[in-house]
C-alpha cells in the first residue's frame, strides 16, 4: 500500500535544498553577514575610544540671575559644552549618557550659600562627574574670592545618581545593521530566486511534482527565514563579545529581538515576491530593489541618526518599514522595552506587510 504524499516532508526538502544553495552563495553570504561585521567592527572601534565629554544641560527651573549658571552657559568655562533641548530630549540624553548631567541651580536665601548647584547624573556619567565638580567647584572658589566674604560661600555643589546607562556607538549602529542585513538578503534573495525559478523552468519542473504551490514558496521562505535569523544570531553575539553590545535585559532582550528579526524578514520578504512580480527581465531587479531599499538605509536611521535630517521630514520617516524596525530594535536591546512596548512600530511593520503581500498576490507569476 503506497504512502499518502507528504507535503510537509517535500516542503522541507527544499527548504533544506534552498538553504544550501543560499550558504553556497558567495553574494549571499558577503552582504548579509560580512559586510555589516565590517561596518560594526569600525563603528565599534570608534565608540571604545571616547573621550572625556563633560557635556551638560540646564533644567528649565534653573536660575539664571547669578555668576554660576551665565559662567557656565556662557562658554566661559573650559571642557564643558551646554546641549539645549526640550525637558523630554534632554532626559533621553542623560540616562543614555550623552551628557554628563542635568544643571539646576537655585537660590538658597539664609543658607551658607546663595546658590545650590545640584547635578543629576546616571550610573553612565558617573565617571565623568567628579571632573565636572572639580571644574564647578574651581569655578565657585574664584567667584568666592571676587564677590563673597570668606564666612560664606557664593554657591555649593550637590548631586543625585538615578539609574542609566552609557549609550555607545554599537548600540546605535548595530542594530541599524541588523535592518540592513535582514531587508537586504530578504528582498534580493527573494526577488531573484523566483525569477529565476520562472526563467529556468524549475517552478515547471516542480508543478510536475505532487507537490502544492503553497508549499513551493513556503520551502523556499523558510530557508531565507532561518538564514536570516542565524546571520542575526552570529551579528548580536559579535557584538556582544568583541564591544559589549547591550542588552538591556539579557537573554530575554536577545530572544525579543530575534522575533523581532522573524516579523521583519516575513514583511521584506513580501517586498522580494512583489519585485519579482513586476521585473520583466533579471537586470531590473537590482534597480527595482535598490529604489526600494536605498532611500531606506538612508533615512531610516540606519548609519546615522535621523534627528539629523530636516525637521519637515521627520514626520514622515518614523512610517518607513526599515525605521520603524531600527527604532523598535534599539528600544529593545537598550532601552530595555519589551516586544509588547514597541506596539506603534510593530503596528507599521504590520501594514506594510499587508501592503507588500497583497501587492504580491497581484503581481506575481509562476509561469
Amino acid at each position: 500500500m503506497s504512502q499518502p504524499y507528504s507535503q510537509v516532508k517535500a516542503m522541507l526538502a527544499i527548504t533544506k535544498a534552498s538553504f544550501k544553495g543560499i550558504l553556497k552563495s558567495p553574494q549571499a553570504v558577503f552582504f548579509s553577514l560580512f559586510f555589516p561585521i565590517v561596518l560594526i567592527t569600525i563603528f565599534g572601534a570608534i565608540g571604545g575610544n571616547r573621550g572625556i565629554s563633560l557635556d551638560v544641560a540646564f533644567t528649565k527651573n534653573s536660575d539664571t540671575n547669578n555668576i554660576v549658571y551665565h559662567a557656565i552657559n556662557g562658554g566661559f568655562v573650559p571642557g564643558v559644552e551646554v546641549e539645549t533641548g526640550t525637558e523630554t530630549e534632554l532626559q533621553d540624553r542623560l540616562m543614555k549618557g550623552r551628557i554628563v548631567a542635568l544643571i539646576e541651580v537655585k537660590e538658597t536665601p539664609g543658607a551658607k550659600s546663595s546658590f545650590d548647584v545640584h547635578l543629576k547624573t546616571t550610573s553612565a556619567g558617573m565617571k565623568d562627574l567628579p571632573v565636572l565638580q572639580g571644574v564647578l567647584e574651581n569655578v565657585i572658589n574664584k567667584t568666592n574670592d571676587m564677590i563673597t566674604p570668606r564666612e560664606k560661600t557664593y554657591a555649593t555643589i550637590s548631586s543625585e545618581k538615578v539609574e542609566g546607562r552609557e549609550y555607545r556607538m554599537i548600540d546605535f549602529y548595530l542594530p541599524g545593521m541588523l535592518g540592513f542585513s535582514l531587508m537586504g538578503t530578504a528582498v534580493f534573495g527573494v526577488a531573484f530566486v523566483f525569477f529565476s525559478f520562472r526563467e529556468t523552468l524549475v517552478l515547471k519542473r516542480l508543478f510536475s511534482t505532487p507537490i502544492k504551490r503553497l508549499y513551493i514558496v513556503l520551502g523556499e521562505s523558510l530557508a531565507r527565514i532561518i538564514f536570516q535569523l542565524m546571520t542575526a544570531v552570529i551579528l548580536i553575539v559579535f557584538g556582544v563579545l568583541l564591544y559589549n553590545f547591550t542588552l538591556a535585559h539579557g537573554f530575554m532582550t536577545f530572544l525579543e529581538m530575534m522575533l523581532l528579526c522573524l516579523m521583519g524578514v516575513v514583511v521584506f520578504m513580501g517586498f522580494g515576491y512583489t519585485i519579482s512580480g513586476l521585473a520583466k527581465s533579471q537586470h531590473v531587479i537590482p534597480v527595482y530593489a535598490n529604489l526600494f531599499m536605498f532611500p531606506q538605509f538612508f533615512l531610516s536611521g540606519t548609519f546615522f541618526p535621523k534627528t539629523l535630517l530636516p525637521a519637515f521630514l521627520q514626520p514622515v520617516l518614523k512610517f518607513i518599514p526599515l525605521t520603524a524596525m531600527n527604532d523598535a530594535m534599539r528600544k529593545i536591546s537598550f532601552e530595555g522595552a519589551h516586544i509588547w512596548e514597541v506596539g506603534s512600530e510593530l503596528a507599521i511593520l504590520l501594514g506594510w506587510a499587508v501592503v507588500a503581500y497583497a501587492l504580491a498576490v497581484k503581481t506575481f507569476k509562476w509561469e
